[in-house]
């Protein structure tokens, strides 16, 4: 298993609860939701991988559990790995998906 499948079911619920119209694909060795085409969060092992808006990643960096995506090796822009103590509850969960559709949205 390259991804926590517990995770992806989460999401996957979570998502029900917003009124658009999601994908999934296989990613970065995990499995990704995109809206539009456009990824907004995914799970790669038992991590989350949130896409983050240029002007807001400082902010989100700051945030416990948070840190750059690296999954080549160095940072990639616009992308957070979320360890699992920062989406514990359903509340924390939503907060990230709602930043990664955030982010696709503005790439329609």
């Amino acid at each position: 298993m390259a991804y926590n499948e517990e995770i992806a079911k989460r999401i996957q619920q979570a998502l029900l609860l917003i009124p658009e119209d999601f994908t999934e694909k296989k990613m970065f060795g995990g499995i990704a939701f995109l809206y539009h085409g456009k990824m907004t969060v995914g799970v790669v092992k038992d991590e989350l991988m949130v896409r983050v808006m240029g002007n807001k990643m400082e902010s989100v960096l700051q945030q416990e559990y948070a840190r750059p995506m690296d999954f080549t090796g160095k940072p990639m822009k616009e992308f957070v790995f979320v360890s699992p103590q920062g989406f514990r509850s359903e509340e924390q969960l939503q907060r990230w998906i709602e930043l990664g559709l955030e982010h696709a949205k503005t790439k329609l």
